[in-house]
């Protein structure tokens, strides 16, 4: 039996723009157990963040899901209609965006935006809902939660505002959240307090979390598991030991090199080679080839996702293990 809060398989996520048709995401597969976290990371461009807002089911026109599932406790959410997603979304599933203006409105007051979204999934009260929207401020450390409830969104500073956001995630103990780099904005002594409340809610709550960020170091201190996208396509996932310490794909063992701390004082920084291609015109085979100084003529094929190492890999010819340095 599948227990697991997310399933994702062979999830497909199209733009058809003038210019041709936009692979943004290509075949993702993932699965999520309750109470995980998983880092999905790569450049920007590589598709981490389509994939969340597919799941959240926010894909405009002329976007589209073209293809596969999306299971939450095994129901599928592409056979739900539009109404039924949204009483989803803000309650077993949650999303934290990296601008918090996509999740705050100007124009009202965070105490009526905090008590609407308790209200929209739970049958109590206003004051219930205010007691739940103070709390959910103090988890992000938030002083004065009192009076910062009485407040406009421009009254707070995009650190404080993103907070917010975060603890509006938090209200209805979500089944899953996703969350989009939601503390880049934030120095490091919140992000720490906010990475620690979230590892809390996930132990406690068996909360599902998916982490989506470049940042390899907070992955490294806050997930179970990681999935490494390029061009659309997840090339290497695993726990975050075997991924982020014995980098088996080219592409994410290019990445974690060319971190700073890995780099000699004074010498220039290290890095991948070229540039990620277009979407629009993605090379045959291996998207990576063309960057990639282990590539052969098998790579003008596609590779497979394969099971190397007890690890999941889309490569041709992985790295030799070399143990690294944790980040």
């Amino acid at each position: 039996m599948n227990n697991n809060t997310l399933t994702v398989e062979h999830l497909e996520t199209h733009f058809v723009s003038r210019a041709g048709l936009v692979k943004a995401v290509d075949d993702v597969s993932f699965a999520l157990a309750p109470g995980r976290i998983m880092g999905l990371v790569g450049e920007s461009g590589s598709g981490k963040s389509m994939t969340g807002y597919s799941i959240m089911g926010l894909i405009d026109a002329p976007g589209r899901i073209a293809g596969g599932r999306i299971l939450l406790h095994g129901q599928d959410l592409r056979s739900l209609s539009p109404e039924a997603m949204r009483h989803i979304r803000g309650n077993r599933i949650a999303m934290i965006f990296q601008d918090p203006m996509m999740t705050l409105n100007p124009v009202l007051r965070i105490d009526t935006q905090m008590i609407e979204a308790v209200l929209a999934h739970r049958d109590i009260g206003k004051h219930a809902a205010l007691s739940i929207a103070r709390e959910a401020l103090v988890r992000v450390g938030i002083a004065s939660p009192d009076e910062r409830l009485n407040a406009y969104p421009h009254q707070f500073s995009g650190g404080m505002r993103q907070r917010v956001a975060i603890a509006i995630a938090l209200l209805n103990a979500p089944d899953l959240i996703i969350c989009d780099e939601p503390t880049t904005a934030l120095d490091v002594t919140i992000q720490g307090q906010i990475l620690y409340e979230m590892q809390k809610l996930c132990h406690d709550s068996n909360t599902a979390l998916i982490w989506i960020t470049h940042d390899l170091s907070v992955i490294a201190g806050l997930a179970d598991t990681v999935s490494v996208m390029y061009a659309g396509r997840i090339v290497e996932s695993g726990t975050v030991e075997q991924v982020l310490n014995h980098p088996r794909h080219p592409y994410t063992h290019g990445l974690i090199a060319s971190a700073p701390s890995r780099n000699a004082r004074g010498r220039p920084l290290r890095q991948i080679p070229g540039t990620t291609p277009s979407l629009l015109n993605l090379p045959s085979g291996c998207t990576f080839r063309n960057r990639c100084a282990h590539a052969t003529e098998i790579c003008a094929q596609t590779p497979p996702l394969r099971e190397v190492d007890a690890r999941a890999l889309r490569c041709f010819h992985p790295i030799i293990e070399i143990a690294t340095e944790a980040l």
